[in-house]
């Protein structure tokens, strides 16, 4: 016997503004429950500690997240020096403590400059990384550590917005590139300034095209009526508008449809949208031989784009 779904098909994206203190999937689950959505996903975790612009995915547009992971990130983070814990922000153990370093404005430039641009960073231990099958927090929670490769990564533009040198706290706006740790750099800083560090503070503020001025908070959907929240629903295809868009004939679309590869003539090959003609019927790439094949495709009950 089929499974008997839950709830509602609702395709689109929605831009929360989590909270502090409660898991990605935790706020997840609470915002798909205002939309009773069959399937919904996030794309790419806040820890409890962190705030800010988390993406919700739902229905179709889950098949959009995995791409999202990949989108360049922004942050704003308050470090703490002179204390290191075990989990690399607040909420973990102290694991050592130093003394405070001299924050002069020459050290402090000096030191911005040293982590920006392409960097090699090694990953924490509690991140979700995996190390022969096992998440490596899963393995720091058993006390157990792991040899972990350093990784290249890019920060974009790393900017000091305030220090308080006598209580050692400095807050910082990050841009950075996917697979980047906040709570890595803010050690690898309290180290280069000759102290240790860790996060107290974190706050996304943007994520690829999508910025939190544009989010919204848990209480504020929670007040909206069901139309309102509708209206509110981001079209599955707004994230992948940088890729271009072709636009098929209703036969050409069938064949699409039906896992075809149909000739096209292009400009270019590589990714692109599919539009038939107004409904957003998925990804495709237009290959040397002058084709187009099917790549992803999208089930949107009828609706546009």
């Amino acid at each position: 016997m089929a499974k008997r779904k839950s709830g509602r098909d609702v395709h689109g994206i929605v831009l929360l503004d989590k909270r502090l203190g409660v898991s990605s999937n935790q706020a997840l689950q609470e915002v798909r429950r205002l939309f009773n959505a069959n399937k919904a996903g996030h794309t790419g975790a806040l820890d409890p500690l962190a705030t800010g612009l988390l993406p919700l995915c739902f229905g179709e547009a889950t098949k959009v997240s995995a791409l999202m992971l990949d989108d360049d990130k922004r942050y704003q983070v308050t470090i703490q020096l002179g204390v290191m814990t075990d989990t690399g922000d607040s909420e973990g153990k102290v694991v050592a403590e130093m003394p405070l370093p001299t924050l002069t404005a020459e050290r402090l430039q000096a030191c911005l400059q040293h982590f920006t641009g392409l960097i090699d960073q090694v990953p924490p231990m509690y991140s979700a990384l995996k190390h022969q099958g096992k998440k490596l927090y899963e393995l720091a929670r058993e006390g157990k550590t792991v040899d972990r490769q350093p990784r290249a990564i890019t920060i974009y533009e790393l900017q000091l917005l305030n220090v308080d040198a006598e209580a050692g706290q400095l807050t910082l706006d990050v841009f950075c590139s996917k697979g980047t740790y906040i709570r890595s750099l803010a050690e690898d800083i309290g180290h280069w300034l000759g102290s240790c560090g860790t996060v107290t503070a974190l706050r996304r503020t943007k994520a690829g095209m999508f910025e939190l001025d544009k989010a919204y908070t848990l209480q504020e959907l929670q007040a909206m009526d069901f139309k309102q929240l509708q209206d509110i629903l981001i079209a599955l295809d707004v994230p992948l508008r940088d890729m271009p868009e072709v636009s098929l004939s209703v036969e050409q679309a069938e064949r699409i449809k039906q896992g075809q590869r149909i000739a096209f003539s292009a400009d270019k090959t590589g990714p692109v949208r599919i539009y038939s003609p107004q409904t957003f019927l998925g990804l495709g790439e237009i290959l040397l031989d002058g084709k187009l094949a099917p790549k992803k495709l999208f089930h949107l009950d009828g609706q546009t784009a």
